[in-house]
């Protein structure tokens, strides 16, 4: 789906994230849409399950933008986490951790779990989704770590680091899945999910 076709819609597109990876994919894509930041605790909801963690999420998110909302538009929201090793990693809160989350990634691989979630605010259908990248990293050296920790962007990811992030890029060995997905927003996934919507 181009840009063009999305300008087929003939409704507004919100995201509703002030995330500026996601808004990169957007743009990337030749989508006009506007933005909106959700005021939700996202640490108050809890799953076991990262998949239904992150559905959770993007729910929560939807239902607080929803009321905002005053015109017929479709609302995009989403939440990532990442899992290495079996534990479901969101953003980190301290640079301990992050130096944690990087340190371990020489071991185990980063899974990334997208869960994407679109709403038609004229008629209320939602449509949900799960997009999922695996990311193999030759392992960060002490050095590196340390630039990615002071440069913050791994602040605002789940798992510590940003893929597209130059400092990352040289040291994934290999990707299974979309440097959009990687971003949080598997563009492929949203296009299937505003078609259902729409229907």
């Amino acid at each position: 789906m181009s840009g063009q076709d999305y300008e087929k819609i003939g409704m507004k597109i919100i995201l509703g994230s002030s995330s500026q990876w996601r808004k990169d994919v957007l743009k990337r894509a030749g989508i006009e849409f506007e933005s909106i930041s959700p005021d939700i605790d996202e640490k108050a909801i809890r799953r076991d399950d990262p998949k239904e963690l992150v559905l959770a999420i993007a729910h929560a998110k939807a239902d607080v933008l929803e009321k905002q909302i005053t015109e017929p538009a479709l609302l995009i929201t989403s939440d990532q986490v990442t899992i290495c090793h079996g534990e479901i990693r969101e953003k980190p809160e301290t640079e301990e951790e992050a130096r944690r989350y990087l340190k371990s990634y020489e071991k185990y691989p980063a899974e990334l779990i997208n869960g994407l979630v679109v709403t038609n605010t004229k008629t209320g259908k939602r449509a949900e989704g799960i997009g999922t990248v695996k990311i193999f990293l030759k392992g960060f050296p002490d050095k590196v770590i340390d630039q990615i920790i002071a440069k913050g962007d791994g602040f605002t990811c789940s798992g510590g680091f940003q893929a597209e992030d130059p400092l990352t890029r040289r040291y994934i060995d290999r990707m299974e899945g979309t440097d959009e997905g990687a971003k949080g927003l598997p563009l492929d996934l949203l296009k299937r999910l505003m078609k259902e919507v729409q229907d």
